[in-house]
């Protein structure tokens, strides 16, 4: 359980992902907290084979180094990502965060060129018309040998919604919005996930 909402430990994709890291994306206002989502990232356990190197490093060491998460990004095995709503917004609210970041991260690396620019666009629009019930779910599959992505919307009583994102740029950027380390959108996760790396780490 994640914040009172339910997370299988595994998940079949083309092979079984265990949960490896799990947190919220929240903000604080006049000290109070104000959810948003749950989130879950699953990894295929091969993963610990390309991380290697940190064997040694104790999970608040592994939660400040961003060379550890940008290897966890672009180590080639597959990333499943599940985003639960907590509390209820628009569909293009959630949209505009995830462009703002992405964008922003693309212009810094001086990669924001038309291609992307489209690429994003067409996330922006998909989350558009949707609306993020409480409960309704939005993941992010990563597979392990293409640069493209597959995001799929899901809230009750509606079919789901899928798009393909097939531009490299968006897509790894995307994988930093949530396990970008230190800039990742989601501290929690981070965390959780820099424990239970470390804890695979020194088997």
């Amino acid at each position: 359980m994640v914040d009172e909402v339910p997370f299988p430990p595994q998940i079949t994709t083309t092979k079984p992902l265990s949960l490896l890291g799990q947190g919220i994306t929240d903000i604080e206002i006049h000290f109070l907290q104000i959810k948003f989502t749950a989130i879950g990232v699953y990894l295929d356990p091969e993963v610990v084979s390309h991380l290697q190197q940190w064997k040694a490093k104790k999970a608040d060491e592994l939660a400040e180094d961003d060379d550890f998460f940008d290897a966890l990004i672009s180590a080639p095995v597959e990333k499943f990502i599940r985003v639960v709503v907590i509390k209820e917004i628009k569909g293009s609210q959630y949209g505009v965060q995830l462009e703002s970041a992405v964008r922003d991260r693309l212009a810094a690396d001086d990669k924001y060129e038309e291609e992307e620019e489209e690429a994003l666009e067409k996330v922006v629009e998909f989350f558009q018309s949707k609306y993020f019930k409480k409960d309704s779910v939005i993941t992010f599959h990563f597979p392990a040998t293409s640069a493209a992505a597959e995001i799929v919307f899901s809230t009750e009583g509606k079919e789901e919604s899928k798009l393909k994102v097939e531009n490299a740029n968006v897509v790894e950027n995307i994988k930093k919005w949530y396990l970008g380390g230190t800039r990742g959108v989601s501290p929690s996760t981070i965390s959780s996930l820099a424990n239970a790396l470390s804890a695979e780490l020194s088997k």
